[in-house]
């Protein structure tokens, strides 16, 4: 009897653990409830190459961190293979702004801005104004804060 109740109690505090998700090493990346491109579809080296927010292809695109990631030419798919963590946005994506406060939500391909060599998004036009106003002081905490918002 003793043999059983330990193997019960062993299994119940062993199948919290069996039901998790496992660890990963990968920064999680924000990706649609729809789709699981990353930036909404936008090419990341073209916000560093041509300083605009450029669509991908389909046809050309790789997974990085459990992403699809989508490319406008075979050149920025190669770049960002060479170097993923150059052109990625910060945290995974998700607005910048909305980290450093210690949440998550959308980054918006559109609301972009690229700090010392980093790309980084934020939500909408307005936050990406508090967010440029103080982001010698927002950088550090967003940084703090991730990726522990996620869990």
């Amino acid at each position: 009897m003793f043999v059983r109740s330990t193997l019960a109690a062993l299994a119940i505090c062993v199948a919290p653990l069996a039901l998790a998700p496992a660890a990963s090493a990968e920064a999680p990346v924000y990706t649609s409830a729809f789709s699981n491109t990353a930036v909404q579809g936008y090419d990341p080296v073209a916000y560093f190459k041509v300083g605009a927010p450029v669509k991908g292809s389909s046809e050309f695109t790789t997974e990085y961190n459990g992403a699809e990631w989508n490319f406008a030419s075979q050149e920025n798919l190669d770049a960002f293979v060479a170097d993923p963590e150059a052109y990625a946005p910060q945290y995974g994506g998700y607005c910048a702004w909305a980290v450093a406060q210690g949440q998550t939500a959308k980054g918006d391909a559109q609301q972009w801005h690229i700090e010392d060599g980093k790309l980084y998004l934020n939500i909408n036009g307005s936050i990406k104004k508090k967010w440029l106003a103080d982001r010698a002081t927002l950088i550090p905490q967003a940084d703090e804060n991730w990726p522990g918002v996620i869990e």
